[in-house]
């Protein structure tokens, strides 16, 4: 998924924000990590498409995306948060603790598991983004 699918760059504009060649880059950066990436890594990108990016440009623009929704972040278990661009359905993630690896979660298998904390809590889940950490199997076979 690429930020110009979704035409990210006219929400930018239609919330009163400048579209800059920084952000740009941003926003290609994170969408060519392919999933969640961290500062470090969307830093990394955006320094080789613009060598004038500095870091504090990078975290300042990941904060404004994701207070417009351009963005989400999620902890990840390296203890940094991880960004990836929004998505237009709801998905989720099985991220390995030792490689690094994601897996997508099938959306009703999550959705099975909010109907049961709703039938046994009465929470209605609202998250559409979940991330889950553990072991993957080539990591658990490794392992052994």
């Amino acid at each position: 998924m690429s930020h110009e699918q979704l035409d990210y760059l006219k929400m930018l504009r239609r919330q009163g924000y400048r579209v800059t060649p920084q952000r740009i880059a941003i926003l290609d950066a994170i969408c060519d990590g392919e999933g969640h990436s961290t500062l470090g890594e969307i830093y990394a990108r955006a320094h080789r498409l613009d060598p004038q990016i500095d870091k504090s440009t990078v975290y300042r623009a990941l904060e404004l995306f994701e207070k417009v929704g351009l963005v989400l972040s999620a902890e990840l278990d390296r203890h940094e948060r991880g960004y990836e661009i929004i998505q237009p359905e709801p998905h989720h993630h099985l991220i390995c603790k030792n490689c690094g690896n994601e897996f997508g979660i099938d959306n009703q298998l999550v959705d099975k598991f909010y109907g049961e904390l709703k039938a046994q809590y009465g929470y209605a889940i609202t998250m559409d983004h979940l991330v889950l950490s553990g072991i993957c199997p080539d990591c658990q076979e490794d392992q052994t």
